[in-house]
């Protein structure tokens, strides 16, 4: 089975690293593998102590879930069919945006996790780090 290197991890890592650098917003940059493992996490000068675990629990919910954490937010609300999801795996998933799979050949071998900033901003930062994948 395909999974992420640490080379991967590392390429992903950088260009979140330079998108985060060019908007101003200090970021934790999570990395896992296939199977939710972290692969490499980056805590930027400046970025909350307190957003390493959530960057790497999004990177981890959106592995466990194949689906970026955004989209898992937006189904998990009050009436949706994911609601309360963020009460299982003992607290570990993340409902916010910032959680993004990392695809190779169809198939979700990984996901990176950013968090530090608004929604938006790491949403944007992981977005980047995809790209690069």
């Amino acid at each position: 089975m395909s999974t992420v290197t640490l080379e991967d991890a590392r390429r992903v890592i950088a260009a979140a690293e330079k998108k985060a650098d060019e908007i101003g917003q200090p970021m934790n940059i999570a990395v896992v593998d296939s199977g939710g493992n972290l692969v490499a996490h980056v805590r930027q000068d400046g970025a909350w102590i307190g957003s390493v675990n959530i960057s790497i629990n999004k990177a981890w919910t959106s592995k466990a879930f194949d689906i970026s954490t955004k989209d898992l937010g937006d189904n998990s609300q009050p009436g949706q069919q994911f609601f309360g999801i963020q009460n299982t795996n003992g607290g570990k998933v993340a409902i916010f945006a910032g959680g993004i799979p990392l695809s190779r050949d169809g198939v979700v071998v990984g996901a990176v996790g950013v968090s530090g900033g608004s929604g938006e901003q790491d949403h944007s930062v992981a977005e980047a780090g995809v790209a690069a994948f």
